[in-house]
């Protein structure tokens, strides 16, 4: 069973930057894919960055193509996001989740999904 914990949420001020980790574990872990998600209330779920192994070229999704970085650590079993200069709209849950069986990290992004997914992580931007 592979298991995705997400950590480095919380309350950040507007213009500060954000860096969230999604740690995983267990069978097969290097071979997944692993994206960050996140869903607006009353919106479908957006599939924002996918980055695959070997890391490759990753996938951003247009609202935050050159706003967010994706990077991945491979010895640590670690995939972060990084946001700098947040914004209010930057304010949701953030879902980190993996894909075992993949071809492509666009696909995992807009269409597929993740098959273990995160508990989740709060950012909220505000002073």
């Amino acid at each position: 069973q592979v298991q995705l914990v997400e950590s480095g949420g919380g309350l950040v001020q507007p213009g500060g930057s954000l860096r969230l980790s999604c740690e995983a574990s267990g069978p097969l872990v290097t071979a997944s894919a692993i994206g960050w998600f996140r869903q607006v209330p009353g919106k479908e779920r957006e599939g924002i960055s996918c980055i695959g192994h070997p890391e490759g070229t990753p996938y951003y999704s247009d609202s935050v193509k050159g706003r967010f970085t994706i990077s991945r650590d491979s010895a640590k079993n670690k995939v972060y996001l990084k946001r700098d200069s947040v914004k209010s709209e930057d304010t949701v849950v953030y879902y980190c989740a993996g894909k075992l069986f993949w071809t492509s990290v666009e696909t995992m992004c807009v269409k597929d999904g993740g098959e273990y997914w995160g508990q989740g992580t709060q950012v909220t931007v505000s002073s």
